[in-house]
């Protein structure tokens, strides 16, 4: 608990000369995060509590063998993370509110103490969550809020599993575990381009990793089509996100600026029913995305989590698949100018 208590201080310290503003929204995310930490309870003490329910026992089993699996074949930090459980009683842990300019794709910024800057607020009550939407809303941003299944302190406190992390299989607990436990492993400040794909990168092929030691070669079939779809998906958005970069690069009057938008989002929404009903067999499971309100906020934060990921996965390949020679280049990489970072990770030659 000392190191959260030094984490508050700095928050708090740093809070002290950026406004009342800023002070009322760390004592809101500092108060959500207390509670949960002062609800967690031991996963081992758990499973062996006979008033434990059955589906949670079996959950928490395989939470920590996937906990173990962490450390012990993908070198992810030894620590007390994902070792205790807390039932939140709600469907998102936190809720991240992104924000970009009607006419352009580059995500607003907000810059914390201790974990630098990032394209979105996160709170832990949903409606503080629509009411800073409405605030930038009205101030001409797009906007955009989603919930948030897990977080990382990256390593500041003993992070614990989270009841939202265990309401679908095994795969998607281990992909959340060791994507969070990456973020512990490394996190470069001000980049989170950067830090998402490379957790992500971390979570992928673990999940890989983990599917063939347990033996679930069907779940790794599962796992590879769901991949495929995604980086699908991803392609998708990024040519869109090229197209409305032209859009926004033609002056206009904003009428035609905001009718020539709409056509790219309307656009993509007819490529998706394509892909979906001809390339996907009439998967449907990212419907409820293109259903919803699309804008440059919601464009942008997907950006964040999916651009560079294939430059990390070949980096791993590049490392032979070892994880100690994988962190180490990304590290390294890590530690040169932000400007030159995605290039030196798209140009990479060798591990070293």
């Amino acid at each position: 608990m000392k190191r959260v208590f030094r984490l508050l201080a700095a928050v708090i310290a740093g809070s002290a000369v950026t406004g009342c503003t800023s002070i009322s929204y760390y004592a809101q995310s500092l108060e959500g995060h207390v509670k949960i930490m002062a609800a967690r309870e031991n996963v081992g003490k758990l499973i062996h509590d006979p008033a434990t329910p059955e589906p949670l026992r079996a959950k928490l089993t395989s939470a920590s063998a996937i906990r173990r699996f962490a450390t012990d074949e993908l070198a992810l930090p030894e620590n007390n993370s994902y070792r205790s459980y807390v039932d939140i009683g709600r469907e998102a842990v936190t809720w991240a509110v992104f924000a970009a300019p009607q006419f352009s794709l580059a995500p607003r910024t907000w810059c914390f103490p201790v974990f630098g800057c990032v394209p979105y607020r996160g709170y832990f009550d949903r409606k503080s969550a629509a009411e800073s939407a409405d605030e930038l809303h009205g101030a001409g941003m797009d906007v955009y809020i989603t919930g948030v299944t897990a977080y990382s302190t990256l390593g500041w406190s003993s992070d614990p599993l989270l009841s939202t992390m265990l309401r679908q299989d095994n795969t998607y607990l281990a992909s959340l575990v060791f994507h969070e436990l990456a973020h512990q492993r490394i996190y470069v400040n001000d980049d989170s381009a950067f830090n998402e794909a490379f957790a992500v990168a971390v979570e992928t092929t673990g999940v890989r990793t983990w599917l063939r030691a347990v033996g679930d070669l069907a779940g790794l079939r599962r796992y590879e089509a769901d991949r495929e779809r995604r980086a699908n998906f991803l392609r998708l958005l990024a040519k869109t996100r090229d197209e409305l970069q032209r859009v926004y690069e033609n002056p206009r009057p904003p009428e035609q600026m905001a009718v020539a938008k709409a056509a790219t989002i309307e656009k993509l929404r007819m490529r998706y029913r394509h892909m979906r009903d001809r390339r996907w067999a009439g998967y449907r499971g990212y419907d409820a995305w293109f259903d919803a309100p699309i804008n440059n906020a919601k464009l942008a934060a997907t950006a964040v989590y999916g651009e560079q990921v294939p430059a990390f996965l070949r980096l791993f390949d590049l490392c032979a698949s070892d994880y100690p020679r994988f962190y180490a280049s990304v590290q390294r990489i890590g530690s040169l100018p932000k400007s030159s970072r995605a290039e030196a990770l798209d140009a990479a030659k060798t591990c070293d």
